[in-house]
């Protein structure tokens, strides 16, 4: 059996007194990228919430092997790097300060970055083509400029794990594309990335897919498997058509048939 990034055993969640996720179990393989998708209200960035320990939740998750309850949140926060929806910082902080937040877990009380912090950085700042801002304050960045500055302070933990939820949210295709080959860098590597997407093609990309729906698990398979794109094309009640265009996937609308 490979190794696990994560496992969810019969994981139960609820936002306010609703429901919203029903006894998930779910192995995730280390040194893969796994896409969560499904439609509006499934629940994957719950799950991916509760993955990263930001949510209450009954039942068990495990990081690495280990239980999340036997980790102390600095082994936590090492370990498994987090960029969630409209994630903020400071408009007034530089970009590199920004950057320089993820190595906190690396860092030691009253002691300054070391020469290893600033190398993480200055790595993180490039992979995401965000070095020419080092020096700007956040709040005077595009949107898509600040995601990328965000991503670059998940990347300076240099953790294991990344989960991302909508992490091309304001990114226009060619920075998507550039998301898309860093991520499949960070594979190389050996980390594990499990993102929320809504741009299904591009999910489609990933080695392996879960779907959701109505906070229930429906499938857990590799992208490329026939099974999984049928599975994909009937959770969105077959409004989509999942095709292959030289090796590649292709994702296309089909129109809602006409009202009797």
């Amino acid at each position: 059996m490979k190794d696990l990034a994560l496992q969810a055993l019969n994981v139960c969640a609820s936002l306010g007194e609703t429901p919203v996720l029903h006894d998930i179990s779910l192995d995730l393989p280390a040194g893969r990228w796994t896409s969560l998708v499904g439609p509006n209200g499934a629940g994957k960035s719950t799950l991916l919430k509760v993955l990263a320990q930001l949510l209450p939740y009954s039942g068990t998750v495990n990081l690495l092997g280990r239980g999340m309850a036997q980790l102390s949140r600095r082994q936590r926060a090492q370990q498994l790097a987090w960029l969630g929806q409209h994630e903020g910082s400071a408009d007034d902080l530089r970009v590199y300060d920004v950057a320089m937040l993820g190595r906190l877990p690396h860092q030691t009380w009253l002691t300054g970055p070391s020469a290893q912090d600033h190398q993480a950085v200055v790595q993180a700042l490039q992979a995401t083509q965000s070095w020419d801002w080092r020096d700007r304050a956040l709040g005077q960045l595009s949107a898509g400029e600040r995601q990328r500055v965000l991503l670059a302070r998940a990347l300076a933990v240099q953790a294991q794990v990344l989960l991302m939820d909508e992490p091309l949210a304001n990114l226009d295709p060619p920075h998507q594309a550039d998301w898309v080959a860093l991520v499949r860098a960070l594979v190389a590597q050996g980390k594990t990335v499990v993102s929320v997407l809504h741009e299904v093609s591009l999910a489609l990309l990933a080695d392996d897919m879960v779907i959701l729906k109505q906070g229930r698990l429906l499938h857990h398979g590799a992208c490329g498997d026939a099974r999984t794109r049928r599975v994909l094309e009937q959770v969105f009640d077959n409004r989509i058509g999942v095709h292959s265009f030289f090796n590649q996937p292709v994702v296309l609308l089909k129109n809602r048939p006409p009202a009797r």
